[in-house]
């Protein structure tokens, strides 16, 4: 009986590590290419290779360090690459179409 819970916690764990891999892949296919070099990030190729690989493995091998070594990509890219391409492509600042003159009760004039 332990031994059956055991294995359905792997089950649903290994199960999250790839709804994560496919939402960040899907996120990455979805960004346009130049945001990435406008962000300093690797490549959008790049990030599509490796979070496609990280999926095809959780699918076909899932064996344990190669699933963890995928769930490392996922992980990086999720907090690292998608925040400066979200951050590029909605025109940086809070949540889009910001300025840097910006305050919190509308645009700075000056006093003008």
């Amino acid at each position: 009986m332990f031994l059956e819970k055991f294995m359905s916690l792997w089950f649903y764990l290994f199960l999250a590590l790839l709804v994560l891999s496919v939402y960040a892949l899907v996120h990455a296919a979805l960004q346009r290419e130049d945001a990435f070099r406008a962000a300093n990030k690797q490549t959008k190729p790049f990030w599509l290779v490796i979070l496609g690989v990280t999926v095809a493995v959780q699918l076909a091998i899932p064996h344990l360090l190669l699933v963890l070594a995928g769930t490392v990509a996922t992980v990086v890219y999720l907090v690292d690459v998608k925040p400066a391409v979200t951050s590029v492509t909605r025109g940086g600042g809070r949540g889009g179409g910001w300025s840097s003159s910006d305050g919190p009760y509308g645009p700075y004039n000056g006093n003008r």
